[in-house]
């Protein structure tokens, strides 16, 4: 199970680099974009873009935050348990994360299946064809349910073998600085 969570946590941390990377390209999209407009120029559609590339690397994001244990948690409570406590309140963590995960891949491909059946476009100059950005914003979401539904069954695999440490390292808070 832990070469597993190392796996999935060896690939968020690509798709991290890989959504900062995009990130970057957008900042200097959005910058080339302002030196442009000072000479009366404007390559256009850098607001629309950049929505979009918010809105895919915050789906894709969500992932790593979550192998990383940088998921805000109040543990006040949590923290003055036994172990054993702390790994139900941990379950129940992973698990409602895991249900919102699931709940809006399984809705935003409602979203995009229909863009693709009526090929929506954006009401913008650039007329995006919708199905673009969307489906590169589910597929995010997609992996965020899969990431956290496989820290499901890890907790749930530590939960039955007694082994609280390694699950407080796998899905627990980040203890404060």
């Amino acid at each position: 199970m832990t070469s597993l969570i190392a796996l999935l946590r060896k690939i968020n941390h690509w798709v991290a680099l890989t959504v900062g990377f995009i990130l970057l390209a957008c900042v200097a999209f959005t910058l080339v974009e302002i030196v442009v407009r000072r000479v009366g120029l404007s390559l256009g559609g850098v607001d629309e873009i950049s929505g979009y590339v918010m809105a895919i690397v915050t789906s894709w994001g969500v992932s790593y935050a979550l192998t990383e244990m940088a998921h805000v948690r109040i543990d006040l409570l949590r923290n003055r348990l036994i172990p054993l406590f702390r790994s139900v309140f941990d379950m129940i963590a992973i698990l409602s994360l895991a249900a919102t995960g699931l709940v809006v891949a399984w809705r935003g491909w409602g979203v995009v299946s229909k863009t693709l059946s009526t090929g929506a476009r954006a009401n913008t100059p650039l007329e995006t064809p919708l199905w673009i950005p969307q489906i590169f914003w589910w597929a995010g979401w997609t992996w965020f349910a899969v990431t956290a539904c496989i820290l499901v069954l890890s907790t749930l695999y530590f939960i039955v073998r007694g082994d609280h440490d390694r699950l407080d390292n796998t899905v627990g808070a980040r203890a404060e600085v």
